[in-house]
């Protein structure tokens, strides 16, 4: 297969999973938690959650019946496709996705109860714009660390160069200096396995793990390089690095 051909290869991928992460098969060991799982347990179902970087939407979707309404945004227009056909597909009521910065968002001061972040950018001071007094915030983030095997691999990739828990530090920072409180950090760092060679490639292509994954002709040659290397009984070895932060808003 050459370069040309492993290109109409990627965006077949994409296109066979229509940007829905669900249908990446990944196993795990050593997580030690589940965001949105956490995120149910903190809330109410009387309260009302905006959900910064939904992607196609099916945590939120998963969680709708623990809330009284719950706002997915994200910047892609073709994540909030997928997430607005996740939820015609399922006939949720109480959920709605909408297009959106989130360095700029765009609803009614005070309005939600609980905010939440997977894996995105999100402003600190926005944040506390839209929350309501008492209300919570819960964030799970990427360190750097993550993927490092991989980045290692192809001399490049997220955060590469970054002092490993500068992010979390930065954020953590941001949130104090707008007036949160009782500030709290998790982490962990869990083993991953790919199913197969698509899963794999899925994940590079759809994230910025390797930033422009795949323009590059050498990629394909890398790429196949580390599948064999860290090929395993239980599939293409790498890690998962996540940090979780949950605040409170004002602070005392």
């Amino acid at each position: 297969m050459n370069p040309q051909e492993y290109q109409q290869f990627y965006d077949k991928v994409g296109k066979l999973n229509g940007w829905d992460f669900s249908h990446v098969k990944c196993v795990s060991e050593g997580v030690k938690w589940d965001f949105y799982n956490e995120v149910t347990k903190a809330c109410k179902k009387s309260d009302l959650l905006l959900d910064i970087g939904t992607g196609g939407g099916e945590a939120i979707l998963s969680i709708a019946e623990s809330l009284l309404l719950l706002v997915g945004i994200d910047w892609s227009s073709g994540m909030i496709e997928t997430a607005n056909r996740n939820a015609m597909k399922s006939g949720v009521p109480n959920v709605r996705f909408l297009q959106m910065d989130a360095m700029k968002l765009d609803f009614p001061a005070s309005f939600f109860n609980v905010v939440t972040c997977r894996h995105s950018p999100f402003c600190a001071k926005e944040i506390a714009k839209v929350l309501v007094n008492g209300g919570l915030f819960l964030t799970q983030q990427v360190s750097e660390n993550d993927k490092l095997n991989i980045k290692e691999a192809f001399g490049r990739g997220q955060a590469s160069g970054t002092k490993p828990g500068t992010l979390k530090k930065r954020y953590m920072a941001e949130l104090s200096e707008e007036g949160f409180s009782d500030i709290q950090l998790s982490e962990y760092n869990a083993t991953e396995y790919y199913q197969t060679d698509e899963d794999l490639i899925f994940l590079l292509k759809h994230t910025q793990t390797i930033p422009d994954f795949g323009q590059n002709e050498l990629d394909y040659q890398i790429l196949q390089k580390f599948i064999k290397d860290h090929q395993t009984e239980k599939g293409i070895q790498t890690n998962s690095e996540r940090f979780m932060i949950t605040a409170k808003f004002p602070g005392c």
